[in-house]
């Protein structure tokens, strides 16, 4: 197998989850006591958080490359980016070393394609939601007709993402609301939603929504495994 170096700890509630999955499937497609050869680097998200809300993409291009660089010298074959938002970067990554960068937003408009969807919603932080760089992709690449929530709506998903989801906090009262804001998207057309935030699965499940959900972490970490199983 080939080996997956994993930037991870944005956040770490999600990145835990990804180390889960990807050995799951490796598990479930090889058998017997099989695990998958993985590194990891983890960042403290608070710094990373910061960034993110002063605007500091570039700041923040030059981590998430150092981060990378540091991955492919101990040997990672692949770079996995447990993360939606921070591919807003993808591009500095990609060029600060030789590996392939396997896209969360690819795993994902792959997944929707082949499914049959057209007309889709998106949740996420803010930044996935608002710039261009997630949906622009999913356009571009497979298709999609993106459609996002509400000025209003956007906010309570970012504020939930930042205040609770990242810190562990899974509210019941959080639950009813992202509820609500899926079926105002389905009400706007959209065939399915794409969880577009890797801690969005820590609150919602299939049974919160009217329409199918596409889970961005779970897509990504098969993803991973595809690749590390060749």
């Amino acid at each position: 197998m080939r080996t997956l170096g994993l930037i991870g700890g944005m956040s770490w509630e999600s990145s835990a989850h990804y180390y889960r999955l990807i050995n799951q499937g490796v598990r479930a497609r090889k058998g017997g006591a099989h695990s998958a050869p993985l590194l990891m680097l983890s960042v403290d998200f608070k710094e990373i958080a910061a960034l993110q809300h002063a605007g500091d993409w570039p700041t923040l291009g030059k981590r998430m490359a150092a981060a990378a660089r540091t991955l492919v010298d101990a040997g990672a074959e692949a770079i996995v980016l447990c993360t939606n938002t921070m591919h807003q970067v993808a591009d500095a990554i990609e060029a600060a070393q030789p590996q392939p960068l396997l896209h969360i937003a690819d795993a994902t408009g792959a997944a929707i394609a082949e499914a049959g969807h057209r007309r889709v919603g998106l949740l996420g932080t803010a930044f996935t939601m608002e710039q261009p760089f997630y949906r622009a992709r999913l356009t571009e690449r497979f298709g999609l007709e993106v459609l996002t929530p509400g000025i209003e709506e956007r906010a309570e998903v970012h504020r939930i993402i930042y205040e609770e989801l990242v810190r562990g906090i899974v509210s019941d009262n959080s639950r009813a609301r992202y509820t609500a804001i899926i079926a105002g998207l389905v009400a706007n057309g959209a065939t399915a939603v794409i969880l577009g935030c890797t801690e969005i699965m820590l609150l919602i499940a299939q049974s919160d929504s009217p329409v199918p959900l596409f889970d961005t972490t779970a897509l990504h970490a098969t993803m991973a495994v595809d690749f590390a199983i060749g």
